[in-house]
């Protein structure tokens, strides 16, 4: 009868079901309290929680030519009495990063990135390889998941540079981790994102960088007479062939 029936409808959920729910979450909160203890299903769940910040962040892509590599980004504020965060970060005169996640932790890598190139410029009076220093920062992401004391960086970089031998496009993750890519997005709607790219990307080689621009900005559901009329501006230094877009 109707005065039977339980108060909470959550009650009429199966008292097995209930207590399987309650058995894998105190299993797993067994396993997450610091970032060097493995699950039995062979985890490490605040790395997997480092990379769902990477996931739940604003999105950022990139991708490349033979000469230039663009980098898109979101700039937007939490609310109209907020100031928009930088979630495109320049590094030095060659290299500059976009960034999805924790904006607290990229500041933390942006000032190690930074020191590294100076000190690489003032010993070889050369700017620092992008591959040696992406290499270094997933070194130092690694060394995060290695101290019960410690976290791991909740943010992925697209960092992008331009060398001796063209333009470059790493990505590197908070388990510390990194790879190189033509074309590359992180953040929400990542996946949307990489289906565009890998959709177009036999024509990113060949384009020039009106082209990609346009190629980056269709992808970010954003059309390019929308950038002349609103206040973004888009930047591109005459050496090295580096552009980005803050949207």
């Amino acid at each position: 009868s109707r005065r039977n029936l339980p108060a909470n409808p959550s009650d009429l959920v199966a008292p097995a079901l209930r207590k399987e729910n309650l058995a894998t979450m105190f299993r797993n909160h067994q396993y997450d309290m610091d970032c060097i203890t493995w699950s039995p299903n062979g985890r490490i769940l605040q790395v997997e929680y480092a990379m769902e910040a990477v996931k739940q962040g604003t999105p950022v892509l990139a991708l490349r030519n033979k000469t230039h590599v663009v980098l898109v980004a979101f700039k937007r504020a939490q609310s109209e009495l907020a100031q928009h965060q930088k979630k495109i970060v320049k590094i030095d005169e060659h290299m500059a990063f976009g960034l999805s996640g924790l904006t607290a932790d990229a500041a933390v890598l942006a000032d190690y990135m930074r020191n590294e190139c100076l000190n690489h410029r003032y010993v070889f009076d050369a700017p620092m390889n992008i591959g040696r220093l992406v290499a270094q920062v997933a070194d130092k992401s690694q060394q995060k998941t290695q101290n019960s004391s410690k976290r791991p960086f909740g943010v992925g970089l697209l960092v992008v540079g331009c060398d001796e031998k063209g333009p470059h496009l790493f990505e590197t993750c908070p388990s510390g981790n990194y790879f190189e890519y033509y074309a590359m997005a992180i953040g929400g709607r990542s996946t949307s994102a990489k289906t565009y790219l890998e959709k177009y990307f036999s024509e990113f080689e060949n384009c020039d960088l009106d082209a990609l621009v346009k190629h980056g900005l269709e992808e970010e559901e954003v059309k390019p007479w929308a950038l002349l009329q609103s206040s973004s501006r888009l930047w591109q230094s005459s050496c090295p062939p580096l552009a980005w877009v803050p949207l």
